[in-house]
């Protein structure tokens, strides 16, 4: 399914008109100004899965924050913005083949490691609480009480609660259990499992950071299982010769001056890892 079919970022004439009208000249950086045009990145067409290649600095993660932001995406990590974002998005512009859906989502590796850490966190306070109790149940146990009138009542009910069951069981019973916690490969699958829905655009930044290469390639399969069957679209940012192998996949080099559509296999950093197994090939025989 396509629903973004393309989109333009400001060209040079456009950024140089900027910068003449700009009367603020305090500010040593104007981002995102002059980062995707640095390349000449002024326009892309989509497919079902498209692709931005690029090394660190290339502006990947910039074209996919100005898209989410043109696009009004749902997102649940903040990010870095200048004083000139709305500037430079009011200049930004899109084709759509039909209305975005409003499930659709950018979705980070920042929001990956803080779903991570929100269950560690979430099971620390289990933890912390579980200790608390092992104490109140001894206190509640052994505690003389008396009821007075019907506010005392929780505190009775507990009471004989501790009294007739073991500390452990005290504990289970009014506590909840801890989250399980999975490997950071599994809890990252996990989260993209759960995130990615049906029939919706999906801004994907790095999704492969945190995966092995075996969760990669699982990623790979869900992510073109959600196409052919979901009714999704992708636009993925990333290194990983796995997703950039990924079937059907419309590829931007951001690397390239200026930018342009390559084939996974000529990228450098696929050449890269062909280059080093090839160098290596006899020590797998």
């Amino acid at each position: 399914m396509i629903y973004l079919s393309s989109f333009e970022f400001p060209n040079i004439d456009q950024e140089h008109a900027f910068f003449m009208n700009e009367k603020r000249k305090c500010y040593d950086s104007y981002y995102p100004f002059q980062i995707l045009s640095k390349h000449a990145l002024t326009h892309l067409d989509f497919e079902e899965i498209t692709i931005l290649y690029g090394g660190n600095g290339c502006g990947k993660s910039t074209a996919l924050n100005v898209m989410a932001e043109t696009l009004r995406l749902q997102r649940d990590t903040l990010y870095n913005r200048s004083n000139f974002f709305e500037t430079y998005i009011d200049l930004c512009s899109y084709e759509a083949e039909q209305a975005i859906p409003a499930g659709s989502h950018m979705i980070t590796s920042d929001d990956v490691f803080d779903y991570m850490l929100n269950l560690r966190s979430v099971n620390q306070g289990i933890d912390e609480r579980r200790e608390e109790m092992f104490q109140e149940y001894l206190d509640v146990k052994h505690a003389k009480f008396q009821m007075r009138s019907l506010e005392d009542y929780d505190q009775l009910k507990k009471m004989n609660q501790a009294r007739r069951r073991t500390q452990s069981k005290f504990v289970r019973e009014n506590l909840m259990d801890n989250v399980r916690e999975y490997s950071n490969g599994e809890s990252a699958f996990t989260y993209f499992s759960n995130k990615i829905g049906d029939d919706a655009l999906y801004l994907l930044d790095e999704p492969e950071n945190s995966l092995s290469p075996a969760r990669q390639q699982e990623l790979v399969h869900f992510l073109e299982d959600s196409v052919r069957f979901f009714g999704c679209q992708l636009v993925i940012a990333t290194h990983s010769p796995f997703l950039l192998a990924m079937k059907g996949a419309r590829i931007y080099d951001l690397d390239a001056d200026p930018v342009q559509l390559s084939t996974w296999t000529e990228l450098s950093n696929v050449r890269a890892y062909y280059e080093f197994f090839k160098m290596h090939e006899r020590e797998f025989m």
